[in-house]
């Protein structure tokens, strides 16, 4: 199946960065969101977007007005029905999904392929709620969606070959490079990153080094771009506790468990750049 327009549901962070990323590479997007404020916003972060890359020379401003050309914006599923492929990018709520599925589901046509782009949420327990299981599937895209390569493609127990094709492809087609994985908590960057996250909380509670050190020690030692402490406060404490919590519970295994001084901070509303202060005063 050749995926010419995307669907997506949602038109904030994660949604918008998507049909930015499809826009730009020539596929055209239908974006939905509850309200025509959600939907404006979306439309209008895409064009801020695109007037960063046009600043930068990265793009012409006849590339953006093309791009824009490609994005429609609705309040209305019905819209939908141009896709080949929707992808639901709502808050990471397995309630609100399953709602907003369930919906698409019976709207879509039987081919039409589903994914979501949940961080978190088991992909094949999304697919048992629809009558397409083996075209459902996860497009795990990173943020910022524009600047980030890689797209995790998450395989359900009941995903097939051709609908993990098609979305590979398209994958590819937008500039990104995917990886497969299978259905598990976490996936793997996150199954990963978190508890590394929560190693270095250990290593700061424990007083071993400053969290400048941690996160110096981690940039140089290892060159990543931002050490683990820096980038808990980026993600949100909060986040990073909810997900240890999550992988203790789905493994069973003591060694997901989360730093007392995270619940601590999280307790004390210290959540990370979002409140101000984390690990760290901002």
């Amino acid at each position: 199946m050749s995926i010419q327009t995307v669907g997506i549901i949602g038109a904030g962070t994660m949604g918008h960065g998507i049909a930015q990323a499809c826009a730009v590479s020539g596929v055209n997007v239908v974006m939905v969101d509850i309200s025509e404020a959600c939907v404006a916003k979306g439309v209008s972060s895409v064009a801020a977007s695109l007037d960063r890359l046009i600043k930068k020379e990265k793009i012409t401003e006849a590339d953006k007005v093309a791009a824009l050309a490609r994005i429609k914006g609705s309040t209305h599923y019905e819209d939908l029905q141009a896709a080949q492929l929707v992808i639901e990018a709502a808050t990471e709520n397995f309630e609100l999904k399953v709602k907003i599925l369930k919906q698409v589901d019976a709207l879509m046509a039987p081919e039409v392929i589903v994914a979501s782009n949940t961080s978190s949420i088991s992909i094949t327990k999304l697919a048992a709620v629809t009558q397409r299981a083996d075209r459902f599937i996860g497009m795990h895209f990173f943020n910022p969606v524009p600047m980030m390569a890689l797209v995790e493609i998450i395989r359900g127990l009941q995903t097939s070959d051709a609908t993990h094709a098609a979305v590979h492809d398209l994958a590819t087609r937008l500039g990104k490079s995917p990886i497969t994985v299978k259905n598990a908590p976490g996936f793997v960057v996150n199954r990963i990153l978190v508890p590394m996250i929560n190693e270095a909380l250990f290593v700061l509670a424990e007083g071993l080094a400053t969290p400048e050190d941690i996160d110096a020690g981690m940039k140089l030692g290892c060159n990543q771009p931002i050490g683990p402490l820096a980038l808990a406060d980026m993600i949100g404490l909060d986040v990073c506790l909810a997900v240890m919590e999550v992988y203790l519970n789905e493994f069973g295994d003591s060694k997901y468990r989360p730093c007392p001084l995270l619940k601590e901070m999280v307790a004390a509303g210290h959540l990370g750049r979002k409140t101000g202060r984390g690990v760290y005063v901002y």
